[in-house]
């Protein structure tokens, strides 16, 4: 895990994706054993076992750039995988890109912009995945999240704002190793950006959010994971992965 950890942070991070043109912010985050023994549900339709996965990389693409962006991330990761500066002993659990549906601030005007979330000092970040029952209910469960749901659960909460996104097909060209994003149609994934470690409000903020979505008949929470941020340039949490 160490040899990955350099290879990501050393080289991938910046090479086979910072150096992109069009992407302009990253951020890295880890689970260490305590945090995936925290996810639920049990039975995932995004992670099996639900505690697979260790590292969560999020990054911002400028809006309107995405066809530009995907052209040059295949055809630079190809030519890296060709240069053998592509690590292969590893699973890719959750990886998409997602088209920006909304954001939901706790304090409203004040406070970073979710553009700068990714640059920001926040303590934790918590990735929900939220399937809906049909493709023609997703827009009003992201209605229903968006004006009624995150705003309740964000007053007074750790949280400053939550991220919302609905994921992409990946490009057919797309490296072999990657499968192809699943729920195109269907699915939502939010991010909850932090200002507490997500261990110190779990209990009161993330242990709930299944029943809600359940309760509206419009979609099933499949996934609540909890991250810390990394501290590039070093190996900490590694010896605390499994």
């Amino acid at each position: 895990m160490r040899t990955y950890n350099r290879w990501y942070e050393d080289d991938h991070y910046y090479a086979g994706a910072m150096a992109m043109p069009w992407m302009y912010a990253g951020r890295r985050w880890v689970a260490t054993r305590d945090l995936q023994l925290l996810r639920r549900p049990e039975k995932s339709a995004v992670a099996q076992p639900v505690t697979a996965g260790c590292y969560l990389s999020t990054y911002w693409v400028t809006d309107g750039r995405h066809d530009d962006h995907m052209k040059w991330t295949v055809g630079i990761n190809k030519r890296l995988n060709r240069d053998g500066r592509v690590y292969q002993d590893r699973t890719h659990v959750f990886t998409a890109f997602q088209d920006h549906e909304a954001t939901v601030y706790r304090d409203g005007a004040a406070g970073p912009r979710d553009f700068h979330a990714l640059d920001h000092p926040y303590a934790g970040l918590v990735l929900q995945v939220v399937d809906a029952e049909s493709a023609s209910g997703r827009a009003e469960l992201l209605e229903w999240l968006r004006s009624r749901h995150l705003p309740k659960v964000l007053a007074g909460s750790p949280a400053a704002m939550v991220t919302v996104f609905r994921p992409t097909p990946l490009p057919g060209d797309r490296m072999t190793y990657v499968k192809q994003v699943e729920g195109v149609d269907t699915r939502l994934t939010l991010l909850w950006f932090l200002e507490a470690d997500p261990r110190e409000c779990w209990e009161e903020c993330f242990t709930g959010l299944e029943a809600p979505v359940a309760e509206t008949g419009l979609g099933r929470v499949e996934l609540v994971a909890p991250f810390v941020p990394t501290v590039p340039g070093t190996d900490r949490y590694v010896d605390r992965l499994r």
